[in-house]
């Protein structure tokens, strides 16, 4: 992760944009204020952290995921065929 200065940010800002954008790494931007500093982060990356926690935080989902992972870890568990459907 990359810390930069505001007034190099703002200076460079279309740039950073693009880096963090293509890059999926988070720009830090300090100012002499410490409490004022930020991470600037890609909407796509800020989408999945915001999904991740939603996920986290439902413990009814959190149980069924920690036990297909059990039923993985001990291989009981049925395979199934996927069906294909027609758009007709």
């Amino acid at each position: 992760m990359e810390a930069v200065a505001y007034s190099n940010f703002r200076k460079n800002f279309r740039g950073y944009m693009k880096q963090v954008n293509e890059d999926a790494n988070p720009v830090i931007v300090t100012t002499k204020e410490v409490e004022d500093t930020v991470v600037v982060i890609s909407k796509r990356d800020y989408d999945a952290l915001q999904e991740t926690l939603r996920t986290l935080s439902n413990p009814y989902l959190m149980e069924k995921i920690r036990r297909g992972d059990k039923q993985l870890a001990t291989g009981s568990f049925r395979s199934q065929e996927l069906l294909e459907v027609n758009d007709d």
